[in-house]
């Protein structure tokens, strides 16, 4: 699906170079590495300084990629000396931005060529710095044919002054150099009219490939091979973010044993922060097996009505309403690639749409209605990838939504029925009719979400992923081999073989705000939609947002919002 770097940088007629301008020794390392192992000459700079010295030098390389966390007077100066170079010899400049779009915003103000997010996605970075060489290499091509049309003019020039030196060929030699002026300064226009037609369809090249962009993002995980598949799953299945209610209680009984055991040969460690972190876990032990017994009441009674809602987004371009569609399958299944690597699209014939999948949680909560997230069910609502891609010229639109609940051989197509306009919360319906599943209660009132009680989270975090991990190594061999590592697929496969099940974790209410509940129970990307309970099994509470890397500020849109969404 994504364009081959090292196939690219074969194509070039001499080494593509990176100069990488980076302070921070990971940051470098690490984006050295990808770009290395891209096919790209990597010239590694510490400094703005460091790299101006480079450049003076003469070996800018053809792409500068600048770190925007360094020192902005340094890089304020680096920029001011490119701008001074020739244009054959200027790099194209990326700078990884951090902050939000005015950060962004301001570097490409400032001139630079384009400006990635951090953290940014690999692939996405890889086809970016492709991107700026193919630029560079157009405006080479159009910088030659200009060249050598002004180099014709000169030779046509001289050949005139040759010829009006004979005195008897002057008169004849006015005439023949305003036939050659005009016959040249038609050539002359003429090379610049291809150059021009080269440099536009080029532009559009890249209008084209960083409207792609957008859409690799999301799709890079759409289809898995079996080892992707397997190494998440095992990822996953290490990550303490993934376990469930059992498995917190086990881990948290693992850590704090293997804190007494610290504490009784400490090895030169900090013993006062030994004695808190085992006054943590014990008391977060203590809390969870205190109100474990009902807990499990409620999980047993309430997690059938939780599902696992799929979302597949096509696109269509806006001015002819066509799908965007692959411009060719291979053989092995793959997408067509254009001579550069890049993937072919169209909006002609009856190709393979272009798909994204999306994954989040929901819960029945009245009669044939499915309450989720506003941003799990229009996944480009506030998503600034998407959204890029609407502004390039395309429509997101959903092509499918399914929900998959416990125990259910087959998935239930679902369509939306309302959004909210005050909070992150949206309904879908479908025919829940044969489902036999509780209707889970809400509980509005303002004493039932209380600052420090326990919370009972579901939700399916990591959506496909997590559950392959609780699923198994066979399981998931079997299940690749069987789907080709399609979303669809494996969601039905899993569904066969009812492996479909939410994660279910335990926390604390933090904080009861006027538009959010603040809770620590742990989930992570996936979780959006699920169901927060309080410990009489009512609904308190929609996850729609997390902070990843604290598992202390997990964010529920509180369940008075929905109440006016279930009326119609």
């Amino acid at each position: 699906m994504f364009p081959s770097a090292r196939g690219e940088a074969r194509l070039a007629a001499v080494p593509e170079n990176v100069l990488l301008v980076a302070a921070e020794a990971a940051l470098r390392e690490s984006l050295h590495s990808l770009l290395q192992g891209a096919g790209f000459d990597v010239t590694p700079a510490e400094s703005a300084e460091n790299a101006g010295w480079i450049v003076r030098g003469g070996e800018p390389g053809k792409v500068l990629i600048l770190d925007g966390a360094l020192a902005d007077t340094a890089l304020q100066g680096l920029l001011a000396l490119l701008q001074a170079l020739p244009i054959a010899d200027r790099p194209r400049v990326m700078v990884l931005a951090r902050g939000d779009s005015a950060q962004r915003a301001l570097w490409l103000d400032r001139g630079v060529d384009d400006v990635i997010s951090v953290p940014w996605d690999d692939q996405e970075l890889l086809a970016r710095v492709r991107g700026q060489f193919r630029q560079k290499r157009a405006l080479g091509e159009m910088e030659r044919r200009v060249r050598n049309a002004e180099e014709s003019y000169e030779v046509s020039q001289t050949a005139f002054r040759a010829l009006a030196v004979t005195e008897k060929m002057t008169r004849d030699a006015f005439s023949l150099e305003r036939a050659l002026k005009v016959g040249v300064g038609t050539l002359l226009g003429l090379a610049l009219v291809i150059a021009g037609i080269f440099f536009v369809y080029s532009h559009k090249t890249e209008k084209e490939s960083r409207r792609a962009y957008t859409l690799i993002s999301q799709l890079e995980h759409s289809v898995q091979t079996e080892q992707q598949l397997l190494d998440s799953a095992r990822r996953l299945r290490e990550d303490p973010a993934n376990a469930d209610l059992m498995q917190q209680k086990e881990q948290l009984k693992q850590q704090t044993e293997a804190l007494r055991q610290r504490l009784s040969a400490p090895d030169g460690a900090d013993v006062n922060e030994l004695r808190h972190q085992l006054d943590e876990a014990t008391n977060r032990l203590t809390k969870l097996e205190g109100s474990s017994q009902q807990a499990e009441v409620i999980i047993r009674d309430y997690a059938p009505s939780v599902c696992l809602l799929h979302v597949s987004v096509a696109f269509n371009e806006k001015d002819s309403g066509k799908r965007l569609r692959y411009g060719g399958i291979n053989s092995d299944g793959s997408p067509l690639k254009d001579s550069d690597g890049n993937t072919v699209y169209t909006t002609e014939g009856r190709a393979q749409e272009v798909r994204a999948d999306f994954f989040g949680s929901g819960f029945i909560a009245a009669e044939g209605k499915i309450l989720t997230n506003h941003h799990v069910v229009q996944p480009w609502w506030e998503n600034s990838e998407l959204n890029d891609a609407v502004k390039q010229g395309l429509e997101p639109v959903i092509a499918e939504m399914t929900a998959y609940f416990p125990g259910e051989p087959n998935g239930v197509p679902v369509g939306i029925s309302q959004i909210s306009q005050d909070a992150d919360l949206a309904v879908v319906h479908g025919d829940l009719s044969e489902l036999k599943r509780p209707i889970l209660k809400l509980d509005a009132r303002k004493e039932a979400a209380v600052s420090g009680e326990a919370l009972i989270s579901f939700g399916y975090a990591t959506g496909i992923d997590a559950i392959l991990a609780r699923a198994g190594d066979d399981a998931v061999k079997q299940i690749v081999k069987t789907t080709g590592g399609d979303p669809k697929l494996v969601l039905e496969e899993l569904s066969k073989r009812k492996l479909i099940r939410p994660l279910v974790t335990q926390g604390h209410v933090g904080d009861v705000l006027t538009d959010k509940i603040v809770y620590d129970a742990q989930t992570t990307s996936g979780g959006s939609g699920g169901p927060l309970l309080n410990p009489q099994g009512g609904v308190i509470g929609v996850t729609f947002a997390i902070v990843k890397g604290f598992g202390g500020s997990n964010f529920g849109v509180p369940i008075r919002f929905a109440t006016p969404l279930l009326k119609h």
